[in-house]
């Protein structure tokens, strides 16, 4: 009996300390541990000690568009930070802060509750009995190297956790961590979406 083909695009809940390749290395995890499906391939990456949102596709030309930098769909994050952002940081923010590698773009950015339901880390979120935390909901359209941490912390509220929730089209919705679902291809082109400037 032939087997099945992948589907076109899945949607993965990552966990923590897991790498956006099929191979694990050094103390990382690999997404092989998750997903046993042959020809399909990682859209974009997601940093090991951050969770969330991460694409795969067996079909070349949507990870291309997914992973263009000339069609930077803009990517949620809900950010756990050590302490309590004020109206002047999310206002840095949303005009760009300058990072060593320039100025970012313009974000979204707004306080938001604790994300509910939410998984539970594995290992926890260290935290300080001193100092509150917060959570807040940030959209860019880059991907810079570790770039959101980056970002909360030049407007001096560190992250603590982060999580991806969204990426275009594409929602975490209910998906629990280290569970896929396929999901229905979104046509990304220059028609649908304006490059970059």
């Amino acid at each position: 009996m032939p087997a099945h083909p992948p589907p076109d695009l899945i949607c993965f809940n990552k966990p923590y300390g897991v790498l956006s390749q099929f191979t694990a290395e050094g103390r990382w995890r690999g997404l092989k541990d998750f997903i046993d499906l042959p020809g399909v391939y990682v859209a974009g990456r997601l940093d090991a000690d951050s969770e969330g949102l991460l694409l795969l596709t067996s079909d070349g030309q949507l990870q291309a568009h997914i992973s263009d930098p000339r069609y930077k769909m803009e990517k949620t994050y809900w950010v756990q930070v050590e302490g309590e952002p004020d109206d002047a940081a999310l206002s840095a923010l949303r005009a760009g802060v300058q990072l060593n590698d320039g100025i970012t773009r313009p974000a979204t950015a707004q306080r938001m509750d604790c994300p509910a339901p939410l998984w539970p880390r594995d290992p926890p979120v260290r935290v300080r009995q001193a100092i509150p935390t917060s959570w807040m909901a940030l959209g860019i359209r880059e991907g810079r190297n570790r770039q959101v941490r980056r970002m909360t912390a030049a407007v001096g509220f560190p992250t603590l956790r982060l999580i991806r929730a969204a990426i275009g089209p594409y929602a975490l919705g209910d998906l629990a961590s280290g569970q896929w679902r396929a999901a229905e291809p979104t046509t990304v082109t220059a028609a649908t979406m304006p490059a970059v400037p």
